[in-house]
Formats: structure tokens, C-alpha cells, sequence
């Protein structure tokens, strides 16, 4: 079926400075996107909530979401851009916190989108309260905290996305003669450790130009290597590549936000497209 253009969409941007978060213990700044004409409409919206949302401008999100709304390809959402606090203590794998100890508040920055933001967007705003509708994703270490909250909250969030996702993360330093990929990667053993969760997909993204480390020098660089076989750990599971889980790849793509607006587009058909 031909998909017909909606023609001029746009977005509207808000600013919720200074939520005080009870939780963290801080102000958070959050910066929303939605759908001109929100507040006549009677139909409740998607929800994407994006770690580092301080980075919305420089990926062009917005300008992704009217192009893309415009010519019929995802449904309209709202977008809940998180401003980082203490990015290397509240991003991270909540289960433990790596070998310099950071990651140490993840649990907590996941406590405060579940029980604190979501709940008060739901509440002001007309947004979906289903699990279907709700999606999480970051950039970097973003990206690893993304996949830990929706794992570990299948009840809230059905889709998760990572951009260039930071799943080196591990419990003990790969100078240590101890140091395995198999014992050590946090995130990896997260998911060996745990069940199925029915509903879940997964979307990763990994650029070639990434970073240059290639630990067991495979002739791979570490990055693509932490993804894919994170994904086959999630395979293991009973996720099925395609379905399940998408996996892109970018030729030349490097560790920055030019990249990641490249591919935006990619994740946001993905992950709100109609069918």
C-alpha cells in the first residue's frame, strides 16, 4: 500500500527545568517534544524517553520526527529527553557497578524514570500507559543503561535502542590476568543469568570506526564484538535476530553525534513505524 503524506508536521518543544527528584536526591532538566495540536487531541501518544537528552539537538531529532510523521512513516509520539547528571555514576548496569566502581546510581536514575518521571508525564501529559507504547534508548553509555532498564522492566518498557552502547562494561579490569569477556562483561552476564522476558525487542547500532581497541585481536573492533555477542546471548534466550533484534552496522560510522543523526532516523521507523 502507497503511504500518502500527512504534509506540514511539526513538533513543539518544552522544557521542564529543575524536576526535583526525590530519588536521586537532585534537579533534573527535561526537554519534551510533542506533537503540535497535543492538547486538542483525544488519542493518547508513544512515549520515547531518551538518556542524555542534552544531546537532542545535535542528533536533530526533531527534524527526523517531522520528516518522518510528515510522510506517513511512524505513528506521532512525545519524546522525554533526559539532561545527564552524573553520567558515570547513574548510567551504568544496576545489578553492580564496574571495576572503578562506576555505575554506582543506576539503580537509582532507573527508580527515578519508573516510579518519578514516567508517572508524572502520564499524569500531565496524554501519554500511553501501556508498555507498548513506551520506548527507552541512549548514545554510549546511554545506550547501556537503555537496555538494563528495559530488561530489568519489561513491565514498563517493550523496546529498548542503543547507539554505539558501551557493553564493555565489566567487573574487572581487562589488565587483570583474570580478566575474561565471558565472566567479566556486566551486561552480557546480566542477561546469561537471566530468563526470557516475552515482548522485549532490542535495536543496536555500532559503527565501524567506533573506537580502534581490538583486545582479543580478531581483527574486530571491541565495540562491534561487545554488541554482536551480546546479541547472541539474547539469541540464547529466545530472541530472534530480525524480529526480536535489530542490528546496524555503520560503514565508517564513528563515536559521535554525527553518526547517531544519521541513523536516527533508522531506529525511530523501527521503533514507531507503521505498518
Amino acid at each position: 500500500m502507497k503511504k500518502t503524506e500527512k504534509g506540514n508536521v511539526s513538533y513543539v518543544l518544552q522544557s521542564l527545568p529543575e524536576i526535583h527528584t526525590k530519588i536521586l536526591k537532585r534537579d533534573v532538566t527535561v526537554e519534551l517534544l510533542l506533537p503540535k495540536g497535543y492538547k486538542e487531541s483525544e488519542k493518547k501518544y508513544p512515549l520515547l524517553i531518551l538518556n542524555d537528552g542534552q544531546d537532542n539537538t545535535a542528533v536533530d531529532i526533531k527534524s527526523a520526527l517531522e520528516k518522518l510523521t510528515a510522510n506517513n512513516q511512524i505513528r506521532e509520539i512525545i519524546v522525554a529527553g533526559v539532561y545527564a547528571g552524573d553520567r558515570l555514576q547513574e548510567y551504568g548496569v544496576s545489578s553492580k557497578p564496574d571495576f572503578k566502581k562506576r555505575g554506582s546510581r543506576a539503580k537509582l536514575y532507573s527508580k527515578f524514570l519508573i516510579n518519578e518521571l514516567i508517572p508524572y508525564l502520564c499524569y500531565e501529559y496524554p501519554v500511553s500507559g501501556k508498555a507498548a507504547d513506551h520506548v527507552i534508548a541512549g548514545y554510549s553509555m546511554g545506550g547501556l543503561s537503555a537496555i538494563d532498564i528495559a530488561w530489568n522492566h519489561p513491565e514498563i518498557f517493550s523496546k529498548a535502542g542503543a547507539f554505539s552502547g558501551s557493553f564493555w562494561w565489566r567487573k574487572r579490569d581487562t589488565k587483570s590476568r583474570f580478566y575474561s569477556d565471558e565472566r567479566d562483561r556486566l551486561m552480557h552476564l546480566q542477561i546469561k543469568k537471566g530468563k526470557f522476558k516475552s515482548g522485549l525487542k532490542f535495536w543496536f547500532q555500532a559503527g565501524t570506526h567506533d573506537e580502534m581497541s581490538d583486545r582479543n585481536k580478531n581483527g574486530v573492533i571491541d565495540s562491534i564484538d561487545d554488541t554482536l555477542d551480546l546479541i547472541s546471548e539474547l539469541v540464547k534466550k529466545g530472541y530472534r535476530p530480525y524480529h526480536d533484534i535489530e542490528y546496524v552496522e555503520t560503514q565508517g560510522g564513528e563515536h559521535n553525534h554525527n553518526t547517531w543523526k544519521k541513523v536516527m532516523p533508522d531506529f525511530l521507523r523501527w521503533a514507531f513505524g507503521i505498518i
